[in-house]
């Protein structure tokens, strides 16, 4: 798929056809993830992969406040541990003011999920999650933090690709030369 069509055709996908996803499948979308860049390419987190009748009981975790009650039909999550920097990155962020780690796992999040529509799975990138229930499922601690989850799966027949609507190109895209 080239480019283009792949941003054209991600899109966050809530309806699932309860086609497994294989193992394998999971293993390759990660492996590309893992591509992204990252600050001093310190990779702060860890990926894990939540497949099959497993993925069933996670879904609770994502389940919060009666949302996302669609997550019960997906096969599949990829969950984003947030890991620490190492000393080097810790001392820029000091200077600069700027977290480094949210913006190394906002960029592993869309490498996932491209990758994952490359592939033919379709994805939704979760924010609202119980982080002590998913820690409690993980067998992490308690002081774990899980910034995002991604669902993946096939989405069931007929779903519809939707079609991007975004501001007008002038209106958030300045030039200056």
């Amino acid at each position: 798929m080239d480019l283009e069509n792949l941003f054209l055709t991600r899109q966050s996908t809530r309806e699932y056809s309860g086609k497994p996803v294989a193992d394998e499948t999971l293993k390759e979308i990660i492996r590309l993830a893992k591509l992204a860049p990252s600050a001093v390419n310190s990779q702060p987190y860890k990926i894990y992969a939540v497949n099959g009748e497993k993925a069933k009981a996670f879904s609770r975790n994502v389940q919060v406040m009666g949302g996302n009650k669609w997550a019960s039909d997906c096969p599949a999550f990829i969950v984003i541990e947030q890991g620490k920097p190492p000393l080097v990155e810790r001392l820029g962020q000091k200077i600069l003011k700027t977290e480094f780690v949210p913006i190394d796992i906002g960029i592993l999040t869309a490498y996932i999920t491209l990758a994952a529509e490359n592939l033919g799975v379709q994805t939704c990138i979760l924010g609202m999650r119980d982080e002590k229930g998913i820690a409690k499922f993980l067998g992490l601690g308690e002081d774990s933090k899980f910034p995002l989850v991604i669902a993946a799966g096939y989405k069931k027949e007929g779903y519809p690709v939707r079609e991007k609507t975004r501001k007008p190109f002038d209106e958030n895209v300045k030039f200056i030369t």
